[in-house]
């Protein structure tokens, strides 16, 4: 799995891994929209990092609900430097959005799915960039637009 460094066009190998209880200290609303620590309880957090490195440059909280055989991306951010039209690296929110499709996948096999709820600005960009379906109050992806962003980001 990589970025992209939007500058010099170099692949940047990631890892995401369980956000650890000192990495709350550092998920900053300044940094990355949200109070990431409220969520501890009731989601599971996940943090990405360019390997070798300990800086976060992006976050997502998932919660799982077996009895639809879906993960929901609860809440998912970039580090406020790679955002919109001068970011640093591209591809971080794909990463993230791929990890959880790969967990579903996992847990659910072929019946998995992925949803989230997006802000009202940002549904057009999710269906565009990640083919994700409107389904009212939520976007998803399952079957074979899920596998299509699993090949395309791993």
């Amino acid at each position: 799995m990589h970025i992209i460094e939007v500058q010099s066009g170099h692949r940047k190998k990631v890892t995401i891994s369980l956000a650890e209880p000192k990495d709350f200290k550092l998920l900053t609303r300044k940094r990355y929209s949200f109070t990431w620590k409220s969520l501890e309880k009731s989601a599971t957090t996940y943090k990405l990092f360019i390997e070798g490195e300990d800086d976060i440059l992006g976050v997502m909280a998932l919660i799982d609900h077996p009895e639809e055989k879906r993960i929901e991306i609860k809440l998912l951010a970039n580090s406020v430097e790679n955002k919109g039209k001068g970011k640093k690296y591209d591809r971080i929110a794909g990463c993230l959005i791929a990890y959880a499709g790969r967990l579903s996948k996992a847990k659910y096999g072929d019946y998995a799915c992925i949803s989230l709820v997006p802000k009202t600005e940002l549904i057009q960009h999710y269906i565009k960039k990640y083919c994700m379906v409107n389904a009212g109050w939520q976007l998803y992806l399952e079957g074979k637009r899920l596998n299509n962003i699993l090949n395309k980001y791993f």
